[in-house]
């Protein structure tokens, strides 16, 4: 068996590799100071309360200073966000206005969209950040995980990895507005004489949500010889898409038809303590507080190797490491919470259902002939230029710098 190719060189496991495909992308968000994130707004306003009214040693050891961020750091406002550039030292105003965010696989928080406690918040994402995008999320690849390598969201996504080394952020379009996808050029006109007239930017994405997979050499994304095949799969994408936007732009959010909804059957304690799970009986147990029916499907959905209703009950309980800002947490477990709870369970309840699919189209791909970067470098498509691995120029949008001044970017 031949050795898999070098990521980068175009050609993976019978297929090129998505950073040739989709060649723009970002690393994770690195936000310093885990403060700044929060399960729910409402802390974080307390957060940023109790820390512009310290003063002195108080301040500076719970503002948590690093190399990148300290009260004296002079930065640029987010893109798009009205925020304050002076120096934090000097801030005594109110709480910037939470924004939500993806922290990792399919758990929305929220986060304090101030440039001055972010250490690296790529402003690039921002920039194209609308309600046209859409972000492709790579999972930290983990050996022989049977997880989704890929996710999708509108949201934006911090990149945080639950296990292995965190993947990248491709947004699908490089500006705002739904403008010039993030596709390298050539690539839909090459698919279109391939598979018809109907492949658009999004049905790409959707293929990529189906078939995509990791490996040494990086994310695969086997392409089929033939159109049937790539009809099925873009269905496929789409359903996996559409379950995954979570109701934003107007779809309908995960719903397991009736008789297999979740419901909470005892209630959530203020303090549930300790998540289990019945398998026999399909309840999923927070401390007293049971919810069921619960499929095996969504409680052993695991992203990166690790359990996705696990980590998520984990980042909402207080643990005792807990110090400085990051204490401040709800004091009870809030009905939100227990809300976004169902809505997961039935998520990741119909992802697992899929998944069957998802290999079928997988074991298809491996066995029959496919259309490799041989036929991308054919086509001219590879390899990709390297201008379309930079983010693109916005001309036309100003942007508040330190302290007040203004760049054309």
């Amino acid at each position: 068996m031949a050795a898999p190719a070098a990521a980068g060189s175009g050609e993976g496991p019978r297929g090129p590799l998505l950073d040739d495909l989709m060649p723009w992308s970002v690393r994770p968000l690195r936000t310093g100071r885990p403060w700044v994130t929060a399960p729910d707004a409402a802390c974080l306003r307390a957060r940023w309360d109790r820390l512009v009214r310290a003063a002195g040693e108080e301040r500076e050891r719970l503002f948590a200073p690093t190399r990148a961020r300290t009260q004296q750091s002079a930065v640029a406002a987010l893109p798009g966000r009205p925020g304050a550039t002076g120096r934090f030292a000097r801030e005594s105003g109110p709480c910037p206005e939470p924004v939500r965010i993806l922290h990792g696989p399919f758990d929305e928080q929220w986060l304090l969209p101030d440039h001055r406690l972010i250490d690296v918040a790529r402003p690039e994402l921002w920039r194209v950040a609308d309600d046209r995008q859409l972000f492709l999320v790579e999972h930290g690849r983990v050996p022989n995980d049977p997880g989704p390598a890929v996710s999708v969201t509108t949201l934006l996504p911090d990149g945080h990895s639950p296990a292995g080394r965190p993947g990248r952020v491709r947004p699908l379009y490089r500006r705002p507005g739904g403008l010039e996808p993030n596709l390298a050029p050539g690539l839909l006109p090459a698919l279109r004489a391939r598979y018809g007239d109907a492949v658009t930017a999004e049905s790409v994405l959707a293929w990529i949500l189906a078939a995509a997979r990791p490996s040494p050499a990086g994310y695969v994304v086997p392409l089929p010889a033939d159109a049937a095949r790539w009809a099925d799969g873009v269905e496929l994408g789409r359903e996996l898409l559409r379950l995954q936007l979570r109701g934003a732009r107007g779809a309908e959010r995960p719903r397991l038809p009736g008789g297999q909804r979740p419901y909470v059957r005892a209630a959530v304690p203020p303090d549930p303590g300790q998540l289990s799970y019945d398998a026999d009986e399909r309840v999923l147990h927070l401390g007293s507080g049971r919810v069921s029916p619960v499929p095996t499907g969504a409680w052993e959905f695991r992203v990166s190797g690790v359990r996705v209703l696990e980590l998520w009950f984990e980042r909402r309980t207080a643990g005792p490491g807990a110090a400085g800002l990051e204490a401040v947490r709800p004091r009870t477990w809030p009905q939100e919470w227990t809300s976004e709870l169902l809505e997961l369970v039935s998520l990741l309840a119909l992802l697992a259902e899929l998944r069957p699919r998802q290999e079928e189209l997988a074991d298809a791909l491996a066995a029959g002939p496919g259309a490799g970067a041989d036929a991308l470098r054919a086509a001219g498509v590879l390899p990709v230029p390297e201008a379309a691995r930079r983010p693109a120029s916005v001309l036309d949008h100003r942007e508040e710098g330190p302290d007040g001044q203004f760049a054309l970017l």
